[in-house]
């Protein structure tokens, strides 16, 4: 009754270690060297096949005798097994034997970054000295970039060709040029700039179109889009039918120019 007993739970015993590591082996797969399922659990299942029949033939080969053999064989196995290895050590030592038999799993680098080799063996070896020149060098502002508007409002952002020029003369009137400073947004490098593009009189301003309107916005040099932002044409219409505005009020109390 005793031999059948033997016979039967030490391949329990080393089975179930031998899932034990297999397990352990699995979760070290997933955790740390990050091997994924697959190989992960191909791993496990290795070293529990592996562990499971090496401790079985380390453990149990002696349990598996024939029924018929001596009494003497029987109990020199048993007295064997009582003197060399107590039952508290027999798990230890399996663990250590299978742990031993587990086949070994690379673990590989990461990819190394380009130039980490050059940047290694370089460190330490340079220091940054401002030079004098760094500081005595201005930096230059970096030019603003180009602002197109769309002048008449069509929705499409043109050039400077946007529009139809408007009529334009080549002198003042008999009488001179208007005070084109009293429309709010004219000032005197303004009104230099109309009256060199050919704009002298308020009724010239005033009889501008949508379409004109946007030719002049898109080639005031230095001042595109204020004809339109300073509503120009409007004021224009007041100023040449003899009406006044509020700035041009000031303009001619002297308190603005």
């Amino acid at each position: 009754m005793t031999e059948h007993t033997n016979q039967s739970s030490c391949p329990k015993m080393c089975w179930l270690i031998a899932a034990v590591l297999g397990l352990f082996i699995l979760v070290l797969s997933l955790a740390l060297w990050d091997l994924g399922w697959i190989a992960s659990t191909f791993f496990g299942g290795l070293v529990f096949i592996v562990s499971g029949l090496l401790l079985s033939w380390l453990f149990c080969t002696g349990d598996t005798a024939p029924m018929g053999a001596s009494s003497d064989a029987t109990a020199g196995e048993t007295s064997a097994v009582d003197h060399t290895a107590p039952a508290s050590d027999a798990a230890p030592a399996a663990a250590s034997v299978a742990a031993a038999a587990a086949p070994a799993v690379e673990i590989k680098p990461s990819k190394p970054l380009a130039g980490e080799a050059d940047l290694d063996a370089r460190k330490g070896s340079w220091t940054y000295t401002a030079d004098a020149s760094d500081t005595a060098k201005p930096v230059a502002a970096a030019p603003a970039p180009a602002k197109n508007d769309d002048y008449d409002g069509d929705g499409v952002v043109e050039g400077e060709n946007e529009g139809t020029r408007p009529a334009t003369l080549s002198a003042p009137r008999d009488g001179g040029a208007d005070d084109l400073k009293r429309i709010k947004g004219i000032g005197p490098k303004l009104e230099k700039l109309c009256n060199d593009m050919g704009f002298y009189h308020f009724d010239q301003i005033a009889a501008w179109t949508a379409d004109e309107v946007a030719w002049v916005n898109a080639n005031l040099q230095g001042f595109k889009g204020r004809v339109s932002r300073d509503e120009w044409v409007a004021q224009a219409k007041l100023l040449a039918s003899g009406a006044e505005t509020e700035f041009s009020k000031r303009v001619d109390k002297g308190g603005v120019y």
